[in-house]
């Protein structure tokens, strides 16, 4: 394949221009995750906290992403998982800045449970221009552009028509790290089991967020994620027809947040659900 030329860095952000570049990035890392699954006994973890893990084949996918971009947008800023490669958060309001998760599902993935991804939401002056969900195992491909709609292996999808939140699935994150959210969390659990006809916990926000978009879940929520887990979903629900809010209602950032997403009528339903309305 010849190499793609540089993007200035002066040039227009141009979204498809920034997408190809991401989709690049991403099957790049997914090749390294590939290349290691048969060998995933093998792979030492490290602890980065209790329960969160990191192992080669998240930094060399990492290393893949950044390959791929700074040979592409030199000038591009990164915000990432696994190096902690933070930015001031004034800088991510300017310029292009890649926010990336080169293997969201790490335990999923150590364990042999085929639930894992690659996530790049690309930013510009602040706001997301671009997004890519990878899901590795599944080889599905979800992709959303500012104001271009989102898509499935490159056909158009759009969130769930269901209305009733007793035929809704909605899609959920277990507090795994702070303890002290156990309990309150469990109490919006139980409130939306109740109402609902099932709730699932895969491990994956990037692809629950995917899940979301194309209707697979009605509604998906949790009490506390990073940047780099929801910057690709959340534009990829938007460019499908979906909500994604904080927890309190307001439109949701790409930062440290809590978060509830669905189609227009469950994200509704399942934002007043978790509050206790």
């Amino acid at each position: 394949m010849p190499e793609q030329p540089r993007l200035a860095s002066d040039a227009p952000a141009d979204p498809a221009a920034l997408l190809a570049v991401a989709l690049e990035a991403a099957r790049a890392a997914a090749a390294v995750i590939r290349e290691a699954t048969p060998r995933v006994r093998d792979i030492v973890w490290t602890e980065k906290r209790a329960t969160d893990f990191v192992s080669e084949v998240d930094l060399g996918a990492e290393q893949a992403i950044f390959s791929v971009v700074r040979r592409t947008l030199p000038h591009a800023s990164f915000l990432s998982e696994e190096t902690a490669a933070t930015i001031e958060p004034e800088r991510q309001r300017t310029g292009t800045v890649f926010v990336i998760d080169p293997l969201d599902g790490t335990t999923n993935f150590l364990h042999g449970y085929p639930e894992y991804a690659v996530s790049i939401g690309v930013l510009v002056n602040g706001v997301l221009a671009a997004g890519v969900v990878l899901d590795v195992p599944a080889d599905e491909c979800f992709t959303a552009t500012a104001g271009g709609g989102a898509t499935l292996n490159g056909v158009p999808i759009h969130v769930s028509g269901i209305t009733n939140p007793q035929r809704a699935l909605f899609g959920t994150g277990f507090p795994f790290v702070r303890h002290e959210e156990i309990a309150p969390y469990l109490t919006q659990l139980g409130r939306v089991m109740a109402g609902a006809s099932g709730v699932r916990r895969a491990g994956a926000a990037a692809l629950d967020l995917a899940s979301v978009a194309c209707g697979r879940f009605e509604g998906f929520w949790e009490i506390r994620l990073s940047p780099w887990d929801i910057a690709a979903g959340l534009l990829i629900v938007r460019e499908a027809g979906g909500i994604a809010t904080t927890l309190d209602g307001a439109e949701c950032p790409v930062a440290r947040t809590g978060i509830v997403a669905g189609s227009g009528a469950m994200h509704a339903w399942l934002l007043r659900t978790v509050n206790g309305g």
